[in-house]
């Protein structure tokens, strides 16, 4: 069993439930939300428990709570991240703490129509299916993760700003990622050229666990634009991975 997810599934067939515990080294709420995901769409549960075993997930990188939603471009700024990252779930008419509040009208998949198709550039892929649970309407909102990189979402001033999803909250995507999505469009395969910047930037991550953005600017004395650069293309190539700590993006070698 080393390495690999297990899932133990137990299911009652009188009071339809079911049960499943994942267990492996290398077990990622991305491989139980997938596993649930494909489950659920074969599921005997009522409404209610089916709910009750999402909320029981609590929030996450592929999950969120929304009590309601009032404005749509505050949730384009999820959608974004949703579809940044690996794609996602909402579940509106529930609280932080993951009580049951339920959708009061239609007004939440109108804003939900809004965020996806006027809010995002270029458009966010979405379905949505309303349940009842507790005597209560939950919606719930499953976001596909975008073929189309960059995904942005217009602010209230107007910019268009791009997003990803960490663990359970919205970050706004460095100029590294957006520079990463821009290379992503061009042919596999294509050769790297290695000079004395790539030489340093290795040197540098050997030297350092992390490397920052703007440290590696000051020690090299490279443009922003050309560092950027740099980055992206060790990212995408493998070799260095961004980590998100302290609210900062760092960067260190794989």
């Amino acid at each position: 069993m080393s390495g690999k997810n297990t899932f133990f599934l137990e299911i009652n067939a009188e009071k339809q439930y079911f049960f499943f515990e994942i267990i492996g080294k290398n077990t990622s709420k991305k491989a139980s939300y997938a596993f649930f995901s494909t489950f659920a769409s074969m599921k005997t549960l009522t409404d209610t428990e089916y709910i009750h075993a999402l909320i029981a997930e609590g929030e996450h990188q592929q999950q969120d709570f929304k009590f309601e939603i009032s404005d749509a471009r505050k949730i384009a700024k999820t959608l974004s991240a949703f579809a940044n990252t690996d794609g996602g779930r909402l579940l509106i008419g529930v609280k932080d703490n993951g009580k049951i509040a339920g959708v009061r009208s239609d007004e939440e998949q109108y804003m939900i129509e809004a965020a996806a198709q006027l809010y995002c550039r270029p458009e966010v892929g979405y379905s949505m299916k309303t349940y009842q649970a507790e005597g209560r309407s939950v919606l719930v909102v499953q976001i596909e993760e975008s073929q189309r990189k960059p995904v942005y979402a217009k602010d209230e001033t107007g910019k268009f700003l791009a997003y990803l999803r960490i663990k359970d909250e919205n970050i706004l995507a460095t100029p590294v990622h957006l520079r990463i999505w821009q290379q992503s469009e061009r042919p596999k395969g294509e050769l790297m050229e290695y000079t004395e910047r790539e030489q340093l930037l290795l040197d540098l991550l050997e030297e350092n666990e992390r490397l920052s953005l703007n440290r590696y600017c000051r020690l090299t004395h490279l443009s922003r634009r050309a560092a950027e650069h740099l980055l992206a293309k060790f990212v995408r190539y493998d070799i260095v991975e961004p980590v998100f700590e302290g609210h900062k993006f760092h960067f260190k070698l794989k």
